[in-house]
């Protein structure tokens, strides 16, 4: 199998690790960055960045990380789309394996960011894909000017029912809680879109023959379960880390990577930058901010 060394390896070309290897590699380092989509991760899905700094007016996301990518490269970044099966350490080298190269490297940052979680009710998983979706940008067109509905009380949540409302005039997001968890100005935007709430509400059941049609509904506060017609739900309940393959490390609770101030891990070597690390706020703007850190402290730590 063909072998590469490098001085700088990243898995996840997200922002955290674009914004990484940006900094690396204009610092001199030889860098390299795997992933296995190049999808840009989550901010691929957004239809409009509207609340990155400096970035006005709002810009399509996968516009947004295309023009990342080209920077990256730029200052000499190599980006390659790849599958790592496992990482491993020997002496102070870390050993990255994909199907057709092992790359070497002295210094790594894990840059995989997370993935939306799953309700895990009866006909979830049944309908992925034929009206439950996760992913509003990429399947909303399928619902124009259906009964869309979405489930959340997040940033997410409320910024994705705001983009249905594009594509459909009958959208309701359904949240467990009585308030929203949103930024004030979010929810504001949703709710003058046209967005209808309907809170104290879970979804129980999606119901329908070859696709959805029905959701069982449960109000919290009353116990009274209807079932109303659907064409569509939108999930966007939370994240999970994407932590496999580094699943050694020292966690919080909530299963996301701790580090220190300078994004480095309990493993000397080793960073960790954005949605996949420990941190109270999650938003493209930290993630950048977490790459930029790990490239320096990693720089910092080569040359020792």
């Amino acid at each position: 199998m063909e072998t590469k060394s490098f001085d700088y390896i990243i898995i996840g070309a997200g922002p955290a690790g674009l914004a990484s290897a940006q900094y690396a590699a204009r610092g001199g380092l030889m860098c390299l960055v795997i992933d296995a989509s190049m999808s840009g991760g989550q901010v691929g899905q957004i239809s409009e960045l509207e609340n990155y700094p400096g970035l006005f007016p709002s810009q399509n996301g996968s516009d947004f990380m295309k023009t990342m990518k080209e920077q990256a490269e730029s200052f000499g970044a190599e980006i390659v789309e790849g599958f790592v099966s496992s990482i491993d350490k020997k002496d102070d080298t870390f050993i990255v394996t994909t199907r057709k190269v092992i790359y070497y490297a002295k210094a790594l940052c894990i840059a995989t960011g997370a993935v939306h979680t799953e309700l895990g009710i009866p006909g979830e998983e049944k309908f992925q894909g034929r009206g439950v979706s996760y992913c509003a940008v990429c399947d909303g067109p399928f619902f124009a000017g259906k009964k869309i509905f979405v489930v959340g009380g997040g940033d997410s949540a409320c910024s994705e029912a705001t983009f249905l409302t594009n594509i459909s005039d009958d959208v309701t997001i359904i949240h467990r809680r009585d308030t929203f968890r949103a930024q004030k100005a979010v929810v504001e935007k949703m709710l003058y879109a046209g967005v209808k709430p309907l809170y104290d509400t879970v979804v129980r059941e999606v119901l329908g023959e070859n696709k959805v049609e029905w959701l069982m509904l449960e109000n919290l506060s009353s116990g009274k379960v209807t079932e109303v017609p659907a064409d569509a739900l939108f999930i966007f309940t939370g994240m999970v880390p994407k932590t496999s393959l580094v699943d050694m490390l020292p966690k919080d609770d909530n299963g996301y990577i701790l580090t220190d101030e300078n994004m480095m891990t309990a493993m000397p070597g080793l960073f960790v930058a954005g949605d996949v690390r420990s941190k109270p706020f999650r938003q493209i703007v930290t993630a950048v901010s977490d790459g930029a850190i790990a490239a320096h402290a990693a720089q910092k730590f080569l040359e020792k």
